[in-house]
């Protein structure tokens, strides 16, 4: 009698449960049990709790159904920042993705909701990936001055992301203790907790080691920022460490420098990674493991390449037979 009590109590505390809370039940399974990065964790907390602001005072569990999620895609729609800017379909689509993840880990562990399956997602055309041609790849990696310790520095960020197709997370989080650069290779952790190793080029092991030579500090992490003067030995490792905005921002400046057509971004780099290996013969099971895709199908955004070779080899072959 007693237990079924218990079990009756429980019922009904996840019943009445306040979203607010259950958000952070999940955002806490999210970075403990799936491994997000804490760049995943800041995004799903503030589409969801967009929502929660959404749903005002009725913020139960109990209160939301599907004509309040139709109602909340209809605010997304319209939704305008202080700036007057909107809100792209795609970034609508990651809100409800966000969504229906929570709902998903909501029915999982017995939460009596809303079916995840009912909620539908915004179609969004297929994405155009970015990348870099071959000659404009030479430019952003010729245009650091090697004169002083930035520039060397620089140097080595840009020929690493071309040579690895690293996420800029994952750049950022590197030890220069963890690099192998005679075998040229590291591990890293990636989305989800999916670990792979990562090959370097003869060219980024060098450029990497020149810069680390050029160094005379204690610092753990691979990519540092160097200011004027003198270096307080005192600052912690995490504070001299380049954060993943540092990384976007160096970037731009040398592709500002060299004038690029294309808006060049850390993602525009792992894009030309990919772009290079595909069509220089790679084949896309080996990119999707050198990339850390967990699916195949993140990785077929490259078609550009793929479709490309397909119609080199329908030019050369179709029509030419007796």
């Amino acid at each position: 009698m007693k237990l079924k009590l218990d079990l009756d109590l429980m019922t009904a505390f996840k019943k009445s449960k306040n979203l607010s809370s259950l958000i952070y039940d999940f955002l806490s399974y999210l970075e403990v049990e799936k491994g997000c990065s804490p760049l995943t964790l800041r995004n799903y907390k503030h589409y969801l709790f967009r929502f929660l602001k959404f749903l005002g005072t009725e913020t139960d569990l109990s209160s939301v159904d599907l004509d309040k999620i139709r109602s909340y895609r209809g605010y997304l729609a319209k939704f305008s920042d202080v700036h007057g800017n909107i809100l792209s379909r795609r970034t609508q689509g990651y809100h409800i993705i966000a969504l229906r993840s929570l709902f998903k880990w909501l029915t999982k562990n017995d939460y009596e909701t809303v079916a995840p399956e009912k909620i539908d997602l915004p179609k969004i055309s297929d994405r155009q990936v970015k990348f870099l041609t071959g000659e404009q790849i030479d430019r952003l990696l010729s245009s650091p001055s090697l004169y002083g310790l930035n520039g060397k520095r620089d140097k080595a960020i840009l020929e690493m992301l071309f040579s690895t197709g690293l996420r800029v997370s994952e750049l950022t989080s590197l030890n220069r203790d963890k690099i192998d650069l005679d075998r040229r290779e590291f591990g890293v952790v990636g989305k989800g907790g999916k670990a792979r190793v990562v090959f370097l080029s003869n060219r980024a092991s060098d450029w990497i080691k020149n810069y680390l030579n050029a160094r005379n500090d204690h610092f753990k992490p691979l990519f540092i920022r160097h200011n004027k003067g003198k270096v307080d030995v005192a600052v912690s490792d995490e504070k001299m460490r380049l954060t993943p905005r540092s990384i976007q921002r160096i970037i731009k400046k040398y592709a500002r420098k060299v004038k690029l057509p294309v808006e060049v971004t850390p993602h525009v780099m792992r894009h030309s990674f990919a772009t290079d290996l595909l069509m220089a013969g790679a084949d896309i099971r080996s990119v999707q493991e050198m990339l850390g895709h967990k699916n195949i199908a993140t990785t077929q955004i490259y078609t550009h390449v793929t479709n490309k070779q397909l119609k080199e080899v329908h030019d050369a072959f179709h029509g030419k037979g007796g």
